[in-house]
């Protein structure tokens, strides 16, 4: 009998770079150029691999000296003043997209759901190349070619329940593309050459957009930076892109997620520097908590309550949400905030309405904050997403007293509980993230909570941190006992949890079981190694 094996992710495929481990996407061994790609398409790409690649790897290198300084000491702080921050500079809002107040966001490679959002009514739709779909070279260009499709008005998809080929009503919603981020790579496409990422996916979908067509411009959702000259990279590729297409320079939008804890030091320089393309930041609070733990790893103090238990207003969310409002009103931006994770379900009733009441708070917070609009994932929230914002924008609130140097580091104390079912939970959700990694899923709906990269870094990371400071960190069993966090105890852990995994199992398909076992392989693996960049 032969035996299941496992094909390998590209994206979990390691290559040696400046000291690191990065992930690459690889094309598949029989991709040809010429017959692969769109037609010219490598040679619209090479200039943009040129002037761009070698600045790609110098701002990725300067992310690790970031990193190092902090675990040495030097944690990240305010720059200096300049012209981003003393200037009265505004952008002009565009009025296609002045009433954000909800945005849908979902993995582009799954044409049903890109379609459900599109006719959700929602504001806006982000279609995502990156955290929720899995790095794989079928997932991405299953993606862009749904995202070209979405832009054009085509996109389709068979409904078995209705059996109906059903497609995108007419509306005015903004739609949104998420690229890959700056840390990612991509090989195979130009022989012997490793590209960033995020040229590919610009490239792609504009090389073969008709924006004659469009409603409104070309707009990208900027990822995972990490600081404000970053943005200047962004800058360039939106200007080159649009200068080899015949259009202005300036004809690209997009918005920007703040994800990184350096990056929320420099959000007002980091916008000056995309003045011509950006409309708004948006708080990727799942990331950003990562991101926090990641820099603050060597402090006892950041060990973390189990993520569930963490409240949505807890300081150093709330004072990142306060903040960015001001910033962003001061120039005429949109400031968006995060996704609630929790969603609704049409099965279990109890859940359902736990998850709206959740969202209409955690929505209601933000409007409170003078945010602009949110995140949701589910066409059930979009309504009550809607509905917690005062009008299509706050523009013109502005904080009284507003404290624009506020503690972005205040210590989490007294906020949530810190117990051992937490850790095996966090365990047992990095197992099924993973293995729905490994069976081409990015994002995967768990115990209620959908659940893509962000959150599986913040589970890797809180296991990292309960081992890291095992004796000073206290994490309680269910009787009271506090239970030091050793490897040997988080590795059998990671057994009991894999072992539950494979009893509960509804498929016989032996694969599944394969992928789970590689999948508890490689989860354990990344917490001991400390891989906690977003792969």
């Amino acid at each position: 009998m032969a035996t299941a094996t496992v094909r390998p992710n590209p994206a979990l495929l390691p290559l040696p770079f400046s000291n690191r481990i990065v992930p690459v996407n690889t094309a598949p061994r029989d991709f040809d150029p010429e017959r692969d790609l769109p037609e010219g398409f490598p040679d619209f790409l090479a200039p943009l691999h040129a002037a761009l690649t070698l600045r790609q790897r110098a701002l990725v290198a300067r992310r690790e000296n970031a990193l190092a300084e902090a675990r040495a000491g030097k944690l990240p702080s305010y720059p200096p003043p300049s012209v981003a921050t003393v200037s009265s500079w505004k952008i002009e809002l565009p009025a296609w997209c002045a009433d954000q107040r909800n945005q849908m966001t979902g993995p582009a490679d799954d044409a049903e759901l890109v379609v459900k959002m599109l006719n959700s009514r929602a504001p806006g739709v982000m279609l995502d190349l990156e955290d929720s779909t899995a790095n794989t070279w079928e997932q991405n260009a299953q993606g862009i070619k749904n995202i070209l499709e979405a832009l054009a008005g085509r996109l389709t998809y068979f409904d078995r329940k209705r059996n109906n080929t059903l497609g995108i009503n007419p509306s005015s919603t903004v739609i949104f593309t998420r690229p890959r981020g700056l840390h990612l790579h991509q090989a195979g496409v130009l022989p012997g050459e490793q590209l960033p990422a995020s040229v590919f996916d610009v490239a792609m979908v504009a090389y073969q957009l008709d924006f004659s067509g469009l409603r409104h411009p070309l707009c990208f959702y900027i990822p995972k930076s990490e600081s404000a000259d970053e943005a200047l990279w962004w800058r360039d590729l939106f200007q080159m892109v649009a200068v080899l297409k015949g259009l202005p320079k300036n004809a690209i939008k997009c918005m920007a997620l703040v994800e990184s804890h350096p990056l929320a030091f420099q959000m007002e320089e980091f916008a000056w520097n995309l003045r011509e393309h950006i409309v708004g930041l948006n708080l990727g609070r799942w990331d950003y908590m990562a991101s926090l733990i990641h820099f603050n790893l060597e402090d006892p103090e950041w060990v973390l309550p189990d993520r569930n238990t963490i409240p949505h207003n807890v300081a150093f969310f709330q004072n990142l949400r306060n903040l960015m409002p001001e910033i962003c009103h001061k120039h005429g931006m949109l400031a968006i905030g995060g996704m609630t994770a929790l969603y609704p379900s049409r099965e279990d009733a109890e859940l359902n309405r736990r998850a709206l009441q959740v969202l209409a708070e955690d929505k209601k917070n933000e409007a409170n904050s003078l945010m602009d609009g949110a995140w949701t994932g589910h066409p059930d929230q979009n309504e009550i997403a809607v509905s917690q914002f005062p009008a299509p924008n706050q523009l013109p609130a502005r904080p009284v007293n507003t404290n624009t140097h506020p503690d972005l580091r205040p210590v989490p104390e007294g906020v949530g509980q810190r117990t051992l079912e937490g850790t095996r939970g966090a365990i047992r959700t990095v197992i099924r993230y993973r293995n729905g990694v490994l069976r081409g899923k990015g994002a995967s709906l768990l115990d209620g909570y959908m659940e893509d990269l962000a959150t599986d870094r913040i589970y890797r990371l809180m296991i990292a941190q309960r081992m890291r400071h095992a004796r000073q960190a206290e994490i309680l069993d269910a009787r009271g006992t506090a239970v030091e966090h050793t490897p040997e105890l988080i590795g059998r852990l990671f057994d009991e949890e894999l072992d539950r995994l494979l009893q509960e199992r509804k498929s016989d398909d032996p694969q599944i079981a394969v992928t789970l076992r590689e999948a508890r392989r490689i989860s354990e693996e990344m917490i001991r190694r400390e891989e906690f960049d977003p792969k």
